[in-house]
């Protein structure tokens, strides 16, 4: 896989909801190798499938220096407390907004072999998550940012979109 597999803004396959995985094999197992190897070619932390037009629940991560892929995620549980920070993503290059989400997560889901998995997370690993799992749900974070920051963001991104068609 190349970096330029990476969807940009304005493919509809970002703003699709990712079907769930129900075959748990070597091709899953290869996808996400595959996918893990391009989130570190384009230096990025987190990679849903849906950013490479595979419509499957499934994204990986790097949480403290560890590769993790996670199959079928769901938020089991959101803390109260919010925070805030910047972020950014390889479908929206050049972008940064600040989006607001819980600072501690439990994360439910499958490993590749099918197993269960739970996540108990804080802070930056929480945040990761967050914004991988919005991908399989169609949601970027223009859409979880403040009204100012989105025109901001739009600005930089439209004229791509209009290099793109």
């Amino acid at each position: 896989m190349a970096i330029s597999q990476v969807r940009q803004y304005g493919d509809p396959a970002l703003r699709m909801r990712a079907a769930e995985v129900e075959k748990f094999d070597g091709e899953l197992r290869t996808l996400a190798e595959r996918m893990t190897a391009l989130m570190h070619e384009a230096d990025g932390i987190g990679l849903a499938a849906t950013q490479l037009g595979i419509l499957r629940r499934l994204f990986v991560c790097s949480l403290d220096d560890e590769d993790t892929a996670i199959v079928n995620p769901v938020l089991a549980k959101t803390g109260t407390e919010m925070g805030t920070d910047e972020e950014g993503c390889l479908s929206l290059p050049d972008v940064r907004v600040t989006v607001e989400r819980p600072v501690a997560v439990t994360l439910e889901g499958r490993g590749l072999d099918g197993e269960p998995l739970i996540l108990v997370l804080e802070g930056f690993s929480a945040r990761v998550v967050q914004h991988e799992l919005d991908h399989l749900e169609g949601t970027l974070i223009i859409d979880r940012t403040d009204p100012e920051s989105r025109r901001e963001a739009l600005r930089v991104l439209r004229p791509r979109l209009a290099l793109q068609r």
